[in-house]
């Protein structure tokens, strides 16, 4: 067990006899030994940096999707009529990458930004286990999701989409170029985006769980 703390500005709360709280499900027993409040920061320390990963991932690629949008519209103008379906079922395409990015955000985006809220908010005479049991839930959880979201099936659903968009061009317009190269571009990105999404709360659940804190990070709460 490593457990480095260096915190300024401690308010209040801070002070009082630190109390023991249970270890979450699957936890060491090591943890009901280290201080809550230390692990209560642990946990708010990585959530914040897993949280920022997760913004940069999506706006990286939510960004890199409208310009490949815009690209797939750009040629309308200037395509064969005929050939035009190949532009705007890239377009389509595009589009469809977006949507689970705005729509389904990886989950410690939210629960960070929720769990510093409830440290900010907090007052003495708040439990300390309790917002400890709910700081671990939100670390479990976005585990999970994290997991989740790289699953065979998110795989297979991403091959199966880009391959339905090839077919669909090859045996409904004898557009077979076109459509490999769909099916093709769209699941390699598509691959790109599972493969980089962030999955740091994986190992830090996994860490925490342990009981092998390292905190030697300065926050005011």
């Amino acid at each position: 067990m490593a457990a480095l703390v260096a915190v300024t500005a401690s308010p209040a709360w801070a002070e009082l006899p630190p109390r023991r709280c249970p270890a979450l499900a699957g936890g060491s027993a090591v943890l009901v030994d280290i201080d809550p409040e230390l692990r209560l920061r642990w946990i708010d320390d990585r959530l914040a940096r897993t949280a920022h990963a997760a913004r940069v991932w999506t706006w990286g690629w939510g960004t890199g999707l409208v310009v490949a949008t815009a690209a797939n519209l750009a040629p309308l103008g200037f395509v064969a009529p005929e050939d035009r379906i190949d532009w705007y079922v890239g377009a389509g395409t595009t589009v469809i990458g977006v949507v689970p990015l705005v729509i389904a955000p990886l989950d410690v985006v939210g629960d960070s930004r929720a769990l510093r809220a409830r440290l900010a908010a907090r007052v003495p005479a708040d439990d300390v286990c309790l917002l400890l049991a709910d700081a671990e839930a939100r670390l479990a959880r976005d585990a999970q999701n994290q997991i989740d979201g790289r699953r065979w099936w998110m795989h297979v659903a991403n091959v199966a989409l880009n391959t339905g968009v090839g077919l669909f061009l090859g045996l409904g317009y004898h557009h077979w170029l076109a459509g490999a190269f769909n099916a093709v571009s769209g699941s390699a990105i598509g691959e790109a985006i599972i493969l980089t999404q962030p999955t740091s709360s994986i190992h830090d659940l996994g860490v925490y769980r342990s009981g092998t804190l390292d905190v030697s990070y300065r926050r005011k709460f």
